[in-house]
């Protein structure tokens, strides 16, 4: 007996996909034990050299397959949150911002893994835009800043002429500065600072019974004040140096050595790829007299590979669409008439594997309906809606839309009703009925505007 190839084609497709997955899951990757649907990012790292294959048993890690190359998730693709809107694209008048979305994931999911998509809408920050002013006469020089020897004056003038406008300056500064001199002589005789700390002493350990010390010393400037030159002031008397032996100096240290590395647990994990703690001890040698410890860690983590796949929990698929409202299986008894009927709706669990949770909740659900299907019904004409996103994105010319919509009247019939088990239900309209309104703009459904996105910036590579 034939088989038919449609029956054949979903087997078909999980081997080629499976056979090209594992050949490209043969390659060595740094492994992650987080990563972030958000940023996309990765975290915790386990370690490198690990296959791809072993990392992604568990589908909540991510990996690189570089040092510094982009983290990606093991788990099925979907699309990440959106980023956040770009800046205007100018600081006053309209202009337009964009944001995009990235499919992460390297299993078959709900999107192409490496996709982006792209949304673009309009922005104002600022109704006008800067205005430059202009500036006032100068004013006067101040006096000199000194009453002796050289100082400075200044003059000031104001952006006043005009005032600028919508928040924008005068272009220059306020103020200018010039040298004056006073043709008056100051000076000025040193006097001593304090003296400075104590200098570190030029050895750090002594030989034992060797009977010499070595001295530490200190300083102190001439420069409270300064002596003046011109004309010239006194120097400090005395001397800037001052010495002191260096006393309780320790024996010489002998630094220490680190010993070899021992594994001191199991692996973190039972499935996926986990951790394994490795300690060392400073021991070949320790260090004496004051010798420096050894430098680093002495608990390192390494990558261990369990050759386990981790439980992966299922996931719902969208509801389908609510079927037809209908009356004891009689489509058309209720028909444009105040009798309510029933109608249904399902969605699937998909990618439970390895030992993984089912989906939460019902997979069917059903709800009290009245069917206005085709049905004719007065109509009132909607507000306009909010602007639309640019639309293209990225590209030339993109257009922004808004419409008014003819809207039903719908009947006034109970939207509650009581149920077969005595509980009052919610009682929903199914259907597209046909409303009917004056017309608008010569349009009897639906007007729509049309408006160029402005200011719009060149499109990002990629």
């Amino acid at each position: 007996m034939a088989v038919p190839w449609a029956n054949l084609f979903p087997f078909l497709l999980v081997v080629f996909w499976c056979s090209g997955h594992l050949e490209t899951l043969a390659e060595d990757v740094l492994c992650y034990e987080k990563f972030d649907d958000t940023t996309g990012t990765c975290s915790d790292l386990l370690g490198g050299g690990v296959r791809l294959e072993d990392c992604c048993l568990n589908r909540q890690y991510g990996f690189r397959q570089a040092v510094g190359g982009q983290c990606r998730a093991c788990r099925a693709a979907k699309w990440s949150e959106w980023s956040p809107w770009s800046p205007c694209s100018v600081s006053c008048t309209e202009g337009v911002q964009r944001r995009s979305r990235m499919c992460q994931g390297v299993n078959e999911g709900d999107c192409v893994e490496g996709k982006r998509e792209w949304e673009m809408r309009s922005c104002l920050l600022q109704d006008c835009c800067p205005v430059p002013g202009g500036w006032s006469a100068w004013s006067a020089w101040s006096h000199c800043s000194v009453t002796c020897l050289k100082g400075v004056q200044t003059r000031k003038r104001t952006c006043t002429s005009p005032a600028p406008v919508c928040g924008g300056t005068c272009e220059g500064n306020g103020e200018e500065r010039q040298p004056c001199d006073t043709r008056q002589i100051c000076p000025t005789h040193g006097n001593w600072g304090n003296w400075g700390n104590w200098e570190s002493c030029p050895a750090t350990c002594t030989l034992e019974g060797s009977g010499q010390k070595p001295q530490k010393r200190r300083r102190r400037l001439c420069n409270n004040p300064s002596p003046s030159t011109a004309p010239p002031g006194n120097h400090c008397q005395g001397s800037d140096l001052d010495h002191q032996e260096c006393v309780g100096l320790p024996y010489c240290p002998q630094n220490g050595n680190w010993g070899s590395w021992k594994v001191t647990s199991p692996c973190s994990v039972t499935c996926g790829v986990g951790r394994v703690v490795e300690k060392r001890q400073c021991d070949n040698p320790a260090p004496k007299h004051g010798g420096m410890k050894c430098q680093g860690e002495d608990v390192r983590h390494r990558p261990c590979v369990t050759g386990q796949p981790c439980p992966v929990d299922g996931r719902w698929l969208a509801w389908s669409n609510w079927g037809k409202c209908e009356w004891l299986g009689l489509g058309t008894g209720i028909h444009c008439q105040e009798i309510p009927g029933l109608q249904s709706r399902r969605r699937r669990c998909v990618g439970k594997a390895h030992n993984g949770k089912s989906c939460d909740g019902k997979i069917s659900e059903s709800r009290t309906c009245y069917n206005i299907e085709f049905c004719s019904l007065p109509g009132s004409w909607s507000n306009w809606s909010p602007w639309s996103l640019c639309e293209p994105p990225c590209g030339p010319n993109p257009v922004k839309t808004r419409q008014r919509d003819c809207k039903p009247q719908y009947p006034n019939y109970p939207m509650m009703v009581e149920g077969e088990n005595g509980v009052m239900q919610d009682v929903h309209f199914w259907g597209r009925p046909l409303p009917s309104c004056e017309k608008l703009q010569g349009q009897s459904l639906k007007v729509e505007e049309r408006a160029p996105c402005l200011n719009v910036p060149p499109c990002e590579e990629g």
